[in-house]
């Protein structure tokens, strides 16, 4: 494997963590609100005040709104209130409240003040917090999704492939269907027959199940494929000749030849099912409000406003960019040791 490959492994190990750590990473819960401070802008981080002076903890200044100002962001600085980064801070569940019992967060400022690094959305919820929380759905739903396509690929491809019968002509005329749909309306059309209204947890589950059940025809084509030239080799031969079990061939010698298949796929798959869990709920199928997801994050953006003047509503969407190309990396060094890992 190249140094391309451990970098962007670890850079995606790192953004999981990250994102499984929102509780604690997070200062804020994801649907606190705070309508003095709609569309504030991100806070700069400094370490020398307004006099010049160096300070070894960083803090950020007071935001000041002006609600009868002309500009599009009619907020600034309040250079006389200085407003050091505490860390291991406590919070509860009401904002701007704090008390020995709440939740342990990573930091925050003192209270009644707030930081927010990514600026907030029009009801001045942190867009940090809501990143990271948003981070969860988006892209666990990927995972999720893209391990359901897999399994069901590995299983329908090994059997189909292994004992090639009507069985095998069934599975891949149903998968040449499937591949032949446009997948992104394929799956707006098995969302369009089930419920709208449904809460977060069951929209989540929805989604994923969905997104799953439309992808395995790739995959089980591909498993097929292996697992076709696999069950002619020798070694198998041998040990069909021994009278070993057909399920002793499959777990022992057939389907580890098909990993190399199966790891670039999911490289390859990942990433398309976060992109279609943005597009659920970027367009209102997929998890909705309060509960953020980096899809409802950008449906903001489908405001024009939003879009000339609120940069940082980008957000989610520039977080993709990195996300998407690590995982191609990680497709691409794995197709080119597939032939290594050939017997």
């Amino acid at each position: 494997m190249s140094w391309k490959f451990w970098i962007a492994l670890l850079a995606l190990a790192l953004v999981h963590i990250v994102i499984l750590a929102a509780g604690f990473i997070a200062p804020y819960d994801p649907i606190q609100q705070n309508r003095d401070f709609p569309f504030a802008p991100p806070m700069r981080l400094h370490f020398i005040d307004a006099q010049g002076n160096f300070h070894l903890r960083p803090f950020v200044y007071a935001l000041e709104y002006h609600p009868e100002a002309s500009a599009a962001v009619p907020y600034e600085e309040d250079r006389a209130q200085v407003l050091p980064l505490r860390f291991f801070v406590r919070t509860t569940a009401v904002f701007g409240e704090s008390s020995p019992g709440g939740s342990l967060r990573l930091f925050g400022v003192d209270t009644p003040h707030r930081i927010f690094l990514l600026g907030t959305d029009d009801y001045g919820r942190d867009q940090f917090s809501r990143l990271l929380y948003g981070g969860q759905v988006s892209l666990f739903a990927g995972l999720l999704a893209a391990a359901l396509s897999l399994g069901l690929g590995v299983l329908l491809g090994s059997v189909s492939g292994y004992y090639a019968s009507w069985l095998d002509q069934l599975m891949m005329r149903g998968s040449e269907i499937f591949m032949a749909l446009p997948w992104i309306y394929l799956l707006f059309a098995v969302r369009a027959f089930l419920p709208l209204h449904l809460g977060a947890r069951q929209s989540f589950f929805l989604v994923v199940g969905v997104i799953g059940l439309t992808g395995w025809a790739r995959p089980s084509r591909l498993v097929r494929g292996v697992v076709l030239s696999a069950k002619h080799r020798d070694y198998v031969l041998a040990a069909k000749g021994f009278g070993a079990s057909d399920f002793h061939i499959l777990r022992r010698h057939v389907l580890p030849e098909t990993f190399s298949v199966v790891l670039t796929q999911a490289a390859l798959l990942i990433p398309q099912y976060i992109l279609a869990e943005v597009t659920f709920s970027f367009l209102g199928l997929g998890v909705s409000e309060p509960e953020p997801s980096w899809g409802n994050m950008l449906a903001n953006m489908q405001k024009y406003y939003v879009l000339q003047s609120y940069w940082w509503m980008f957000a989610p969407g520039l977080a993709l960019i990195p996300v998407f190309l690590f995982y191609y990396i990680l497709s691409e060094n794995f197709q080119r040791s597939a032939p290594s890992q050939q017997r």
